[in-house]
């Protein structure tokens, strides 16, 4: 669920900004070591919001234009007193003391995505009043970026799992890539200890109730995209009483059976493609493409599968296989902005043969260096270990079910339905979450919450943001009509100002308001 391409290179530019972020990492001491010590061994249960972590104080430090800060949380919430772990924050001060409201934690979705990345970007794009009104704040979840990474080995072992185009056409080859997936499990819990247990989604929402805390805010004011609305939900599931202004920006039904989820993104980026033909053919004259709709999504169908069984060379030598491909033309169609950048990877492919352009597209969702070959962040390994906590136990796969599974995403995405399919996902994967949310009944109390849905949104349906909305009793939605994943920052004056009246003024725009 990564972010257009326009906000990618933004986020790459930010990252300069934390190239000089030393915060303090000294360990968070409980407020009476000789109390918790006692309690332990008499057995006794600590309370996760009576966790010491609850009483650190950030030390804010200079990190180019913003503030950093280090905060030590539970590794394993279940033992709200015991280890601990980074979890490193940043944040842009309100402009105006005299109109501050509070704190605006903000996350950019994933999951795996960093925050402190999204905190210069998003300064430059937000509302003059909502900067104005709030301490902007990001933070990179536990496991990812900046906070203690999750490392699950170098390059060439994430290469080989994520990589290679798998044949799952057997009961051997599907237990060899079950089989795969625990190794590679196992090898994160290697080099990353019991943290890899612990990034699921309610422990990064219990993480957030600390950061509040630290902050000295009374209730959460929280904006997040993509994932990120799954965060936010789940927060609000497991803290309805400290909900303040709450904003899910292209939303996600976790509710749903995670082959619903998958179907339904197939369908979107299948949407998506056939949005981008019509604009292709209609307003490029360059268009490389048929002149025909259904040809044309025909020509990009047999390009991504030539990719897979055959590959395609680039100029230094690497070959682009069916995953690279599809990654490089997902990729730009996150944002309409991007549409260029896809046909240009077509008109590549089709002139000379080579997929040049679509290797370094798939750099950018991958956030891999193309020339060096080395990973920017560990966001692909983070999204799995999250995931996968987060998806709790699935049936293993056999030829059949996934034989049923491959038809259900070729009936969604004709394109990419096969791709889709061509992997175990969690079959394999050994921890789940310890903490799931599967409902949303608690956040009945919480206080008003916007949804956000893009009608056109390829990676969060908007059928998610309906679904989403309603079980979120105390939901308003709002919906963009437009293309794209996400709205706030990226469509219209429209969305800006409904979602500015309420931060700032905590006015709801009305039920059923479309821009």
């Amino acid at each position: 669920m990564r972010r257009s391409l326009v906000a990618i290179a933004s986020l790459l530019a930010a990252s300069s900004l934390l190239a000089a972020c030393t915060p303090d990492r000294a360990q968070i001491e409980p407020s009476n070591p000789a109390v918790t010590a006692a309690t332990a061994e008499q057995g006794e249960v600590v309370a996760p919001d009576s966790a010491a972590v609850y009483q650190q104080d950030a030390s804010w430090s200079r990190c180019g234009e913003l503030e950093c800060a280090t905060l030590q949380v539970p590794v394993d919430w279940s033992d709200p007193n015991g280890p601990t772990t980074d979890l490193v924050i940043n944040r842009h001060a309100a402009t105006d003391a005299g109109a501050r409201i509070g704190s605006l934690l903000i996350n950019p979705g994933g999951p795996g995505g960093s925050g402190l990345d999204l905190t210069a970007s998003f300064v430059a794009m937000a509302g003059e009043q909502v900067l104005a009104s709030y301490d902007i704040i990001g933070f990179d979840p536990r496991g990812v970026g900046e906070s203690t990474p999750l490392a699950c080995g170098d390059a060439a072992d994430i290469d080989a799992y994520y990589l290679t185009d798998l044949f799952l056409d057997s009961e051997q080859a599907i237990e060899q890539a079950r089989q795969a997936t625990a190794d590679f499990a196992e090898r994160c819990r290697d080099l990353s200890g019991p943290l890899v247990e612990n990034v699921d989604t309610s422990s990064a929402a219990r993480d957030m109730d600390v950061i509040r805390a630290v902050v000295g805010d009374d209730e959460l004011h929280y904006l997040g995209y993509s994932y990120g609305t799954q965060l936010g939900a789940t927060y609000a599931e497991l803290f309805p009483e400290r909900i303040g202004r709450m904003v899910l920006d292209g939303a996600v039904d976790f509710t749903l059976p995670v082959e619903e989820q998958a179907e339904g993104q197939a369908a979107g980026f299948e949407g998506a493609l056939m949005n981008f033909i019509d604009w292709c053919l209609a307003e490029q004259e360059t268009c490389p493409l048929d002149d025909d709709r259904e040809a044309a999504r025909q020509q990009v169908e047999d390009i991504a599968l030539h990719a897979r069984d055959e590959g395609y060379p680039t100029p230094d030598g690497t070959t682009v296989n069916g995953n690279l491909m599809v990654y490089g033309m997902v990729v730009t169609m996150y944002d309409e902005a991007s549409w260029i950048y896809l046909e240009a990877g077509i008109d590549e492919v089709m002139e000379r043969g080579t997929a040049d352009i679509f290797n370094q597209l798939a750099g950018f969702y991958l956030d891999k260096d193309p020339t060096t070959g080395e990973y920017l962040s560990n966001g692909q390994w983070a999204f799995t270990a999250i995931g996968c906590l987060d998806g709790g136990d699935t049936e293993p796969y056999t030829v059949e079910t996934l034989k049923e599974f491959k038809a259900a995403m070729e009936g969604a995405s004709p394109t990419f339905g096969w791709w889709f399919a061509s992997s175990v996902g969690c079959d394999g994967w050994p921890w789940t979450s310890r903490e799931p949310v599967t409902a949303l009944d608690a956040a009945d109390g919480a206080a008003p919450i916007l949804v956000i849905g893009t009608t056109h949104d390829p990676a969060t349906p908007y059928a998610w943001a309906e679904s989403l909305s309603e079980q979120l009793a105390s939901s308003t939605l709002l919906t963009y009509e437009g293309e794209g994943h996400t709205a706030y920052g990226r469509s219209n004056q429209c969305i800006l100002e409904a979602v500015d009246g309420y931060l700032v003024d905590g006015e709801m725009p009305v039920s059923g308001k479309r821009c």
